[in-house]
């Protein structure tokens, strides 16, 4: 990064880092962050921590409103636990929080089985055929013979570091930029995307990780659902507005989607504008998803939800590519997970052996030893 690049073509973490640095030139005596760390990758999480921890010892005060509650339990010093807009609780950090955390933000206790923590139990898909292959792929600004299988409901995680090539993958993938190598297959066929598209007519639909990115704010939430039937008329003439109206309200149950906030999307929450920006696709009918980051900065629920929605079109045969930058999600959501740096896929892992200190290893390019890897399938 250049002191004189224009903030719209920075990558959002960096964006969120300058904030914090912004708002720390005005010397707060009360620091607010709201979700500081949803858009940063592992690595500069803690830094951004790091640098709390030495405002509050300067004699800063900091609200820290966030969802990862292991950072609340390593920066707090109190927490307030709310749930549908209403304080539940004010609670000292101790041994033990985290769990509590979750409880009230539930408001009741967890079923294990289905936790947020709980194990995902890997599918075998090694009988399954290829749904998109990508050989070789490359670019100038950096991919480098990055290749992969994603199989017939897989969910294959991909883990890296800011600035490894994940941005440039899935931009490539959704039909945003041009690789200058390699080649992509959907289906047995060879591709080449000139447009998002023609990413979404081969049946590959992208979810990004900045809502703002997805969303039309100003409308309301049906239109935003409906946008593809819109985008991409099947044939000429009116748009078939009943079977519209049936499938965007068939989205908004299966998702959950609170609307009683009503009017403009940006009324809603967070969690509620990811549910509509994945439910568009559900609406739409989509064959491969393409997720980056799709709980950044989502509440427990949300999460759940969204997990358990992973699972479900994965056993209906949707293929799913699932950037993350929570680590712990690879074991919660994936079967197997790839992982990027220096824009190469330097690993390829089934998840059941992924663990954080797996994966951050391979993360920052160190010896994969101890890893059980896989080829191109998941064969444990």
């Amino acid at each position: 990064m250049r002191l004189d690049d224009l903030a719209g073509q920075l990558p959002l973490a960096t964006l969120r880092v300058i904030d914090l640095a912004r708002a720390l030139a005005s010397e707060p005596d009360v620091l607010l962050l709201d979700e500081m760390t949803a858009a940063l990758p592992t690595d500069m999480v803690e830094r951004v921590l790091t640098v709390i921890r030495e405002q509050a010892g300067a004699g800063r005060s900091i609200i820290y409103i966030s969802h990862r509650f292991s950072e609340i339990a390593t920066v707090c010093d109190r927490a307030s636990v709310l749930r549908d807009g209403t304080t539940v609780a004010d609670i000292p950090i101790e041994e033990g929080v985290e769990e509590r955390i979750v409880e009230m933000m539930l408001g009741a206790a967890l079923d294990r089985g289905t936790s947020p923590g709980s194990k995902h139990v890997e599918a075998d898909r090694t009988d399954r055929t290829p749904r998109l292959e990508v050989r070789g792929l490359g670019t100038e600004s950096g991919l480098t013979d990055v290749s992969f299988e994603l199989r017939r409901g897989e969910v294959l995680g991909v883990v890296a570091l800011e600035g490894q090539g994940q941005d440039e993958l899935f931009d490539i993938l959704a039909g945003f930029e041009r690789p200058d190598a390699g080649t992509i297959h959907v289906d047995g066929t060879s591709l080449a995307f000139h447009h998002p598209a023609d990413a979404i007519a081969a049946g590959l639909a992208f979810v990004p990780g900045n809502r703002a990115e997805a969303l039309l704010m100003e409308r309301p939430l049906n239109e935003n659902i409906a946008l593809p039937f819109s985008a991409r008329p099947q044939r000429w003439g009116p748009i078939p507005m009943r079977m519209e109206t049936t499938r965007v309200a068939d989205a908004v149950k299966r998702m959950q989607v609170d609307t009683r906030a009503g009017g403009a999307v940006r009324r809603l929450s967070g969690g509620n504008q990811q549910k509509v920006t994945i439910g568009r696709w559900l609406a739409a009918g989509v064959e491969t998803l393409l997720l980056f980051d799709p709980t950044r900065g989502i509440d427990v629920r949300t999460k759940r939800q969204v997990y358990d929605l992973v699972h479900e079109l994965a056993s209906e045969d949707t293929s799913i590519l699932y950037y993350t930058s929570e680590l712990e999600e690879v074991q919660l959501a994936c079967d197997r997970v790839i992982v990027l740096f220096g824009g190469r896929v330097v690993e390829t892992i089934s998840a059941k052996y992924a663990d954080e200190q797996i994966l951050l290893r391979a993360a920052y390019g160190l010896s994969g030893r101890g890893i059980k890897p896989v080829g191109a399938m998941a064969r444990s």
